[in-house]
């Protein structure tokens, strides 16, 4: 429908299941300059689809990971959105999988999002940003904090952005960048948890009164949908 609107009136969408493509097969005319991807989390794929890949695991983000590194040119660019558990979790997957992409790209960039910033996910996220084809040197680290909850009806913004697109530029220190050299990654464990040499965000609690209001406003609105369903019967 989203491409109907924008004039794509007949796609050329290929009903099929990307992992399920053993990444052996690949050729270079299967291999993209850039890859923007935010793929599904939590999902469990069946053993048949996960001995297409090198490293094996039922997480169907950690798979569609491997097959994003794979179809990138030498040279390509890649921004992928991933649970933030990834950068931290100690099964032989996870670690196996960071330890790929310091060796084979060059991450040089960790964009750590707030929780709510993608609407059902569950888990807090961040966005990894490589280059394939030259291992990693260093790791620009950007805690982005809004300051404020984001949500369905508070989402976030490009306004919210505009600091760390500044920075990054340059890949610049601030109290919630930093900067890690790959050499201090402990080479057993390949641990990329975000831990902000500042102090990390700092925790702002609402005022009581703040609150009685946002249950005030929840109460009338589950009053005013009671009404309506009232009304039907």
């Amino acid at each position: 429908m989203n491409m109907i609107l924008h004039g794509l009136e007949a796609p050329n969408v290929i009903h099929t299941n990307t992992l399920a493509e053993n990444l052996a097969d690949l050729q270079e005319q299967d291999r993209y300059d850039v890859v923007l991807a935010n793929p599904p989390f939590g999902g469990k794929e069946r053993p048949e689809v996960q001995q297409n890949f090198p490293i094996r695991s039922g997480e169907t983000a950690f798979l569609f990971l491997q097959h994003f590194i794979k179809i990138l040119k030498a040279g390509g660019r890649a921004g992928i959105v991933i649970k933030n558990t990834f950068l931290s979790n100690t099964d032989n997957a996870s670690v196996s999988l960071r330890k790929l992409l310091l060796e084979s790209c060059n991450l040089h960039t960790v964009l750590d999002c707030p929780a709510g910033t993608f609407q059902g996910a569950g888990v807090k996220t961040v966005v990894l940003f490589f280059e394939k084809g030259a291992p990693t040197r260093k790791i620009w680290f950007y805690q982005l904090n809004p300051g404020r909850n984001l949500g369905k009806t508070n989402p976030l913004n490009d306004d919210d952005l505009a600091e760390f697109v500044k920075l990054q530029k340059t890949f610049a220190d601030s109290p919630q960048s930093w900067t890690v050299d790959a050499k201090t990654i402990d080479q057993a464990t390949f641990d990329l948890s975000v831990k902000n040499p500042s102090g990390g965000e700092e925790i702002k609690h609402r005022t009581p009164q703040a609150i009685m209001k946002e249950i005030a406003a929840l109460d009338a609105e589950s009053a005013a949908v009671l009404g309506k369903i009232k009304a039907l019967l």
